[in-house]
């Protein structure tokens, strides 16, 4: 859907677009159309958006924005993080409205993950 005005789209930096794919694809079930070898989209993601050959990646402490995942089964999605290689960067915390964590992706890439379940 493209609305006026909203956010449509959103791209990041990866130093290596194959790895990327494998580690999206088996954690999330995302699926990619290459636009040549630098360049990989995603749709239908919640948003849409696409991974480009790069040797930077975002974090927070360098003040980028963060992408927050929601999952109905945090324990479930944190071992599938790691078992397709991404790395926890803050453990599991709870916050008033439910519990979350921050990865990595392959490429150093920060990312978070949070329910609204408390344990």
């Amino acid at each position: 859907m493209n609305d006026h005005e909203k956010i449509n789209y959103v791209e990041f930096p990866s130093k290596d677009i194959e790895k990327t794919k494998i580690f999206f694809a088996t954690v999330f079930g995302w699926s990619f159309v290459d636009y040549g070898p630098e360049y990989s989209a995603f749709a239908n993601e919640g948003i849409d958006g696409g991974f480009f050959k790069s040797d930077l990646s975002v974090s927070t402490e360098a003040g980028s924005a963060l992408i927050v995942f929601f999952s109905k089964d945090i324990e479930q999605t944190l071992s599938k993080i790691e078992a397709a290689g991404g790395s926890i960067l803050k453990p599991m915390f709870a916050f008033p409205g439910g519990r979350r964590f921050h990865f990595g992706d392959p490429n150093g890439n920060e990312y978070a993950v949070w329910t609204d379940i408390n344990a």
